[in-house]
């Protein structure tokens, strides 16, 4: 099986809490014209009841393809959310049925959601005739003690016939009790076999997985079975990966060649959001992952930590990090490094 040339979910950097923000989006950006970046998860309650510029304002010209991702399991309140969304101008509605949490278990959404099927489909129906824009659904294989052939199946059905646009999986269970949201990356075991099969099952739907992914060959892998594949916490702990996806993925040179040409990019973006009052330190500590294995990475860091933190600090102190940094061939940054999505 041959996955499609080019999908929208060809390649993407996953939701993430108190991570992909829309300084963290814009930095990504840099990087790859293609890459479908995300929102971290919003909640419908919060978008409704609280202040959707403070919580949904982005840069579209900053940004690119920003997808939305919603909680919530009340269809009238994420169908509304999801207006909203689109009001805004966001490229896709995308529904949490992964995050296991304890503040989403306490309000029965993210992954308890893979137990309740039904419920996920009539949320996806009402999204789906609230909004013209894709509505996805990012979900695991299972939570607990479920079959995942069984409850990844049962999911997939009930989405397909709610009119679901794609469906994005991170290729291992979540553990709702006796393991932390961090633990629920790293310790239940991957089976990417099991997305393969699912797509497999499903040759007409979009299906992209999550999971374990790291360097540019992994992705290729993925690709020759699957539309799509995520990654998340490789994109923001070695931003240098990112550099592939254009090339090898969409046949086109990569935005800048190198880090210090994406610093040096970044900084418009970051001069205009000093001006709107923004501190610069809510804007670099998603640089940190920056030179990774260059000679001077460290004193980068801790400049980022000590000169950048200060709360009239402008674009002086990040130069002055930049630097630290000896300018020197960055490919050992793109080679898998550390722990992935």
């Amino acid at each position: 099986m041959v996955a499609p040339l080019i999908s929208t979910w060809r390649f993407s950097v996953a939701p993430m809490m108190d991570w992909t923000d829309r300084h963290c989006r814009a930095f990504h950006r840099i990087w790859s014209r293609h890459a479908l970046l995300y929102t971290e998860m919003v909640t419908a309650n919060a978008i409704i009841h609280g202040d959707p510029d403070r919580l949904l304002r982005w840069n579209k010209a900053a940004e690119g393809q920003v997808a939305l991702q919603l909680g919530g399991n009340d269809p009238a309140k994420l169908a509304e959310a999801a207006r909203i969304g689109e009001a805004f101008g966001y490229d896709e509605i995308n529904l949490n049925c992964g995050c296991p949490s304890d503040r989403v278990q306490g309000g029965a959404f993210g992954a308890c959601l893979m137990q309740t099927p039904e419920v996920v489909a009539d949320c996806v129906a009402a999204m789906k005739a609230a909004v013209r824009v894709p509505v996805t659904v990012k979900c695991r294989i299972g939570v607990d003690d479920q079959d995942p052939e069984a409850a990844l199946d049962a999911l997939t059905v009930s989405v397909r016939a709610a009119g679901v646009d794609a469906l994005i999986v991170h290729a291992r269970k979540a553990w709702l009790q006796g393991l932390s949201p961090k633990e629920n990356r790293e310790i239940p075991p991957l089976d990417h076999d099991r997305v393969y099969r699912l797509k497999s099952a499903n040759p007409d739907l979009p299906v992209a997985i999550n999971g374990g992914i790291r360097g540019t060959s992994e992705w290729q892998s993925h690709l020759a079975n699957l539309d799509g594949v995520m990654i998340g916490r490789e994109a923001y702990q070695n931003p240098a990966h990112l550099l592939d996806v254009d090339p090898v993925l969409f046949g086109e040179a990569p935005p800048v060649p190198d880090g210090f040409a994406a610093m040096a990019a970044f900084e418009p973006y970051i001069a205009s959001e000093l001006a709107r009052g923004t501190r610069l330190h809510a804007i670099t500590r998603h640089l940190t992952g920056m030179f990774t294995g260059l000679p001077g990475a460290r004193s980068f860091r801790q400049t980022l930590a000590t000169e950048c933190m200060a709360p009239a600090a402008g674009l002086d102190a990040l130069r002055a990090a930049v630097a630290c940094v000896a300018r020197t061939p960055e490919p050992a940054q793109r080679e898998p490094a550390g722990q992935a999505a």
